[in-house]
């Protein structure tokens, strides 16, 4: 079933559409050279290599040339890439990718083999399902390039603040799936999207409120203590 729901559902968004994907298609190609998508490739179901559809939003082939997570004001992003971002519609070709059975609707983000490399054998759990465009984790961290923008170094931020909440709500999904409970979390992307609102699905809250005492914590203990 999620497999055909994927199958209409990419289709008739492709075609509804295709008249703002043609347009920033125009735009992108007129604004920098280097083609209108970035297909970088990342790690997918059971741990096979695809390449991902996004709108190139960077400059030519400099993925892996700097940073591999990048703020608001890395020198690499291109004059529509900014907005682009911004707005998430940089992610929209990755119907595409739902088309063809690379990826779902509602699944993990699909992450760079440098990080997948990284994962424990606890995590690896998160392969046993295809990679999506949204899940908990996208909606947690919507505003995750604000995070860059502001570090002193992004991966390091990455590493130590966003992908550990992101793991545990990948793992989180890969034991609680379900296809209505994809189609809520599709109505909460868009909500997210629509709203900016801060709040999150009920089920994953013990989980972030958990992880944000760790980091505070942490970060407590690192501080000086007074005399």
């Amino acid at each position: 079933m999620k497999r055909l729901f994927d199958i209409i559902a990419s289709f008739i968004g492709l075609l509804i559409l295709s008249p703002l994907l043609i347009i920033l298609s125009i735009i992108i190609v007129i604004d920098s050279p280097g083609g209108v998508f970035f297909r970088g490739p990342r790690v997918g179901k059971n741990g096979k290599v695809f390449r991902i559809f996004k709108f190139r939003s960077m400059a030519k082939d400099c993925e892996g040339k700097g940073k591999w997570n990048v703020g608001d004001d890395d020198n690499r992003i291109t004059r529509v890439g900014h907005f682009l971002r911004k707005t998430k519609l940089d992610e929209l070709p990755q119907l595409i990718n739902v088309l063809i059975g690379n990826m779902s609707l509602v699944g993990y983000r699909p992450e760079l083999e440098y990080y997948v490399n990284m994962y424990t054998e606890e995590e690896k759990k998160i392969l046993n399902t295809k990679p999506g465009i949204t899940d908990y984790a996208s909606i947690v961290n919507f505003d995750q390039f604000k995070t860059f923008t502001e570090a002193l170094d992004p991966d390091e931020a990455y590493l130590k603040y966003i992908r550990p909440l992101k793991l545990k709500l990948q793992l989180y999904y890969s034991e609680h799936h379900s296809f209505f409970g994809d189609i809520r979390l599709l109505f909460w992307t868009v909500w997210k999207i629509i709203s900016k609102t801060p709040k999150i699905p009920k089920e994953i809250q013990p989980i972030v409120d958990e992880h944000n005492r760790m980091i505070s914590e942490e970060i407590n203990s690192d501080m000086p203590q007074s005399a």
